[in-house]
């Protein structure tokens, strides 16, 4: 974070991304569990970790604003089911012989939607949620017997809430059991900037977090998101593979000392040149480093080698006042599973490339093109001829 635009609060944003990786399974480790909205206006400061369940409000018909914002300790039903009363589409055919007939038909159409909603309703639960439309009909049927409810739920915000608080995507609105409801301790709709967000707090099986972010322009707040992905995927990295090394090409260096080292040692004749070759290209990673910082590669380079030489097997740059020092004592770390990955693909091209006996030309491709044909007499003159004014015949 030291080299993002939040370097300035990276003491927040680390704490932040930290509680949010530790709140997932330490099992799984599931990265696309961690919610993150983003909200304009505001400071950094003003950013949320919300140890649950939290997405914008969906859109909602009339009747919504009657419907309590507020619940301690609800039961939460998520659907894949439309709440819309649906009439027959327009290519239907429908033959009746008296009105009464068709007002049957009517009538069904309602009970169908009724029937669902009366069903949502003996399950006890205060909250329903659905990936599809909820219409007016239902929100006003929801809003009168004080029912929280909210459509067009993005799939990511419900696979969330249900891993959360245990609920269950149902795909139909009958026989729905206790054991197909999720619940938490508080469930909360709160405005947030210009924003409306529906929180889900206390949950019992939470193995899920959000992160809401606060900022300026909306582009800041998006560089803020991919600051916080990369630290995300760094802390989880690390939760994985529990050995580091120092960075600041601190462990190429050693590598390759040992390396050159080696060579000298047990390597004979022509073999050597092969070793030290490998061992003088991991050096661009720290070079590369220097060059970025604009300081004096070379120099850098040389006290690196002298450092390592002393047995300072954790000498790496030292950015902040151009020089070398300890990065394992700075806390410059790095997990070693990038190093040793970074190394074996390295290592697998080498090899690849040192196994090429022989090289043959394709003679055809080497072969010079052939000179294009000269013009005939006059042709020039000739396509001149019929642009602007022309060239006048002698």
């Amino acid at each position: 974070m030291s080299s993002k635009l939040i370097h300035r609060n990276a003491d927040f944003f680390t704490k932040m991304v930290v509680d949010a990786v530790l709140s997932l399974d330490q099992n799984d480790l599931n990265n696309r569990l961690i919610g993150i909205k983003k909200i304009t206006g505001g400071a950094l400061q003003d950013s949320l970790f919300v140890n649950g369940v939290a997405f914008k409000k969906t859109f909602s018909y009339a009747g919504f604003e009657q419907q309590p914002k507020a619940f301690k300790n609800p039961k939460i039903v998520c659907l894949n089911v439309e709440l819309e009363l649906k009439s027959e589409k327009d290519n239907a055919e429908v033959r009746v012989e008296q009105v009464s007939e068709y007002q049957a038909i009517v009538d069904a159409e309602w009970q169908i939607i009724y029937n669902k909603m009366e069903a949502l309703y003996k399950t006890g639960a205060k909250i329903v949620l659905s990936k599809l439309p909820i219409g007016d009909l239902a929100t006003q049927y929801f809003a009168d017997r004080d029912i929280f409810c909210a459509g067009r739920v993005a799939s990511d915000d419900m696979e969330r809430v249900c891993q959360s608080t245990g609920a269950s995507i149902q795909s139909t609105c009958s026989d729905i059991h206790e054991s197909h409801l999720g619940t938490c301790e508080t469930f909360e709709e709160r405005q947030i900037g210009g924003e409306r967000f529906n929180f889900f707090e206390g949950c019992p099986g939470a193995k899920t977090c959000t992160l809401v972010l606060r900022g300026g322009a909306e582009q800041f707040i998006a560089e803020v998101e991919r600051s916080l992905h990369d630290a995300i995927m760094i802390v989880k990295r690390a939760i994985k593979n529990q050995s580091i090394v120092a960075g600041g090409g601190a462990c190429e260096m050693e590598i390759s000392k040992y390396l050159h080292t080696y060579a000298d040692s047990k390597i004979p004749h022509k073999q050597q040149s092969i070793i030290k070759a490998f061992a003088k290209a991991l050096e661009v990673i720290p070079r590369q480093l220097c060059d970025n910082a604009g300081f004096d590669a070379t120099d850098i380079l040389n006290r690196l080698r002298v450092e390592h030489r002393k047995g300072n097997i954790w000498a790496g740059v030292d950015f902040q006042n151009e020089g070398v020092r300890d990065n394992m004592a700075a806390f410059v770390w790095e997990p070693s599973l990038v190093k040793i990955n970074a190394i074996q693909a390295a290592t697998e091209a080498s090899c690849l490339i040192l196994s090429v006996d022989e090289t043959i030309k394709n003679q055809e491709s080497q072969a010079p093109q052939a000179p294009g044909q000269q013009l005939p007499p006059g042709a020039a003159q000739r396509a001149l001829r019929g642009r602007g004014r022309g060239m006048p015949r002698r």
